[in-house]
């Protein structure tokens, strides 16, 4: 489900959503999965959030908020995703293409989709012309997402960064927002067409699907949201998948082991996406030689 994966430029407009791990059974007790690694003088928390949520949706409890008060600082995915004033000028930058039009690049059966969906949640189809394939994909996921209830500030980074600011503690991100953006802006259009009809498929799938996966994802079930996510993305959309999991994880797992190498306790938040499968961020860890444990 492509867009519950990624979240660069949302609020302008806004990401997707996430998952968990590989090859662990589900914890007893219902609370989304934690990780940590350490070493002699670091701890290191990696929690996998959902960028949307319905307010009423439940994922705290005593070892994610014990966690979090343990934390000398926060880690995101990205700083300023949520500002207009930092997406917009990058989106009018990387995402439109006024020399050809949207129209232009899709087949005739995924234009009709893609106008379908943009006229059913409300939004004039003429006005995705101007849009390339990647910010077509971006905003059309979002819209059946917000009209079934779900709410950006609801969403796991609102809320911990939220705490976070309001204890004092600093925050910083992995990547930056034009990086994040760039991720789309530099795929090939085959790649951004690609990732537009991901986003078509889970559109028909309706609510149904992202609920499914948001209450295993608040369950900790993580072989129900590597079957629902990793390996539906990876099977069908592998392209797309490299893109925006496996590589910036290579990346992550990087800055982390850099991290560790430090002192203190963090608290690494990111999509739940990056934290399922054989590509997963733990593995890319474990690459590096840094092993990573689940705590709950």
């Amino acid at each position: 489900m492509l867009r519950t994966v990624f979240q660069p430029a949302r609020r302008a407009f806004i990401g997707l959503v996430s998952i968990l791990a590989l090859g662990l059974a589900a914890p007893a007790a219902a609370e989304p999965a934690l990780w940590v690694i350490k070493d002699q003088d670091s701890t290191i928390y990696l929690f996998g959030t959902i960028h949307v949520l319905k307010p009423a949706t439940q994922w705290r409890s005593p070892r994610i908020d014990q966690a979090l008060k343990a934390s000398d600082d926060l880690v995101i995915e990205v700083l300023g995703a949520d500002d207009p004033a930092v997406m917009q000028p990058l989106v009018m930058q990387y995402g439109l293409d006024r020399a050809t039009p949207l129209s232009q690049k899709l087949s005739p059966k995924d234009l009709k989709r893609a106008q379908g969906l943009a006229q059913a949640a409300g939004m004039p189809p003429q006005a995705m012309e101007v849009m390339r394939p990647w910010l077509a994909s971006i905003s059309l996921a979002m819209l059946p997402v917000i009209k079934a209830g779900y709410d950006p500030r609801s969403g796991v980074e609102q809320v911990v960064s939220a705490e976070m600011k309001a204890a004092g503690k600093p925050a910083s991100s992995l990547e930056t927002a034009e990086q994040q953006i760039r991720f789309f802006a530099d795929m090939p259009t085959k790649t951004e067409v690609e990732m537009l009809r991901a986003t078509l498929d889970d559109a028909e799938a309706g609510p149904a699907k992202i609920d499914s996966m948001v209450a295993a994802w608040a369950a900790g079930d993580v072989k129900a949201l590597e079957d629902q996510f990793i390996t539906e993305m990876k099977t069908n959309y592998a392209e797309v998948y490299g893109v925006l999991l496996t590589d910036r994880n290579r990346d992550w797992a990087t800055q982390l082991k850099t991290k560790l190498a430090g002192s203190g306790v963090s608290f690494v938040a990111v999509g739940a996406g990056h934290l399922v499968g054989a590509d997963s961020l733990q593995a890319q860890l474990a690459t590096l030689g840094v092993q990573t444990e689940r705590v709950n």
